[in-house]
């Protein structure tokens, strides 16, 4: 399994992805029966990391959101037909449908995790209400790990 978040951590609630993914890793060792679980974060999704879906059964994406709802929001992905990218934006789902186009197989299956933050200034903390939800998320992922995958497959 690749969990992949993405954020920026100098920008407030914008490291809630990234915050996600340090937390795993310092818990990653104490749970082996979690299995096989790559973490990789970045500052925002690349075409290139097409490449780096190869290889896992499933993926959780994982980012920060002033829209979604709170604490946090978990959805199925399916790859976009078309895809569009710019330089400050790409989609999980075009994601996968550069991995489609670039391999010529269906990528494996994905899930977005959406964690609310409020806050997202430059040089800002987390603000409490993110760190909060970053909790409920975290202990989320970790039921996911613990094996209830079964309920979204």
């Amino acid at each position: 399994m690749l969990i992949f978040a993405w954020g920026n951590p100098s920008r407030g609630d914008d490291a809630l992805g990234p915050a996600l993914i340090e937390r795993l890793g310092v818990a990653l060792p104490a749970h082996p029966e979690w299995g096989e679980v790559a973490l990789l974060t970045d500052f925002q999704l690349q075409p290139e990391h097409a490449l780096d879906l190869d290889g896992h059964d499933r993926v959780l994406f994982v980012d920060a959101s002033v829209s979604c709802a709170s604490p946090y929001v978990f959805d199925r992905l399916q790859p976009s037909a078309g895809f569009g990218y710019t330089t400050h934006a790409m989609q999980p789902e075009a994601l996968l449908g550069v991995f489609r186009q670039v391999t010529g197989r269906e990528p494996s299956p994905a899930w977005l995790l959406t964690i609310r933050g409020l806050s997202f200034g430059l040089g800002e903390p987390l603000s409490a209400e993110a760190a909060a939800n970053l909790e409920a998320a975290a202990g989320f992922v970790e039921s996911l790990l613990s094996g209830h995958w079964k309920t979204f497959d």
